[in-house]
């Protein structure tokens, strides 16, 4: 599982010109699925994003989580972050994963970073043309990979 996390002061997912979902301040995150991945890549990622010290504390440190901050999430799928580039021009997606694999994975996610959180979070929709706006605060803009954790 891949996550690209940005620290943003809002962001926005648009489907067909309607906002589908909307956050003012916390984090953005695009979120990659391939097939190898279980829920010990769930749990450990959401884990690590919940807990991730990106947020200034009083003495403008990045030494506050998104839980101590009680920021917002919005979750947004992108199968392109599994895109391979080493041959050619046109990227190759086929380490992502396919919808009946990826859905229930992606829900899952929800489900235990709402846990995390202790709240709910907000979401793009699976699979849909999406429009992603965001204001990028710092930039701080993170890359985890599951399979990249020990």
């Amino acid at each position: 599982m891949r996550a690209v996390i940005q620290r943003v002061s809002r962001a926005s997912v648009r489907i067909e010109g309607e906002i589908k979902s909307s956050i003012n301040g916390g984090l953005l995150i695009f979120l990659g699925i391939e097939d190898a991945d279980t829920q010990e890549d769930i749990d450990w990622l959401s884990g690590k994003i919940v807990q991730l010290r990106i947020f200034n504390d009083e003495q403008g440190v990045m030494n506050v989580s998104l839980k101590d901050k009680g920021g917002e999430l919005l979750l947004v799928s992108q199968f392109t972050l599994y895109a391979a580039t080493k041959k050619g021009n046109r990227p190759s997606y086929i380490r992502a994963s396919k919808p009946p694999i990826a859905i229930p994975l992606y829900e899952k996610m929800i489900s235990r970073l709402e846990a995390d959180l202790e709240k709910p979070i907000h979401t793009g929709t699976f699979g849909a043309d999406m429009k992603v706006e965001l204001l990028n605060d710092g930039p701080v803009t993170i890359l985890i990979d599951s399979k990249d954790r020990e």
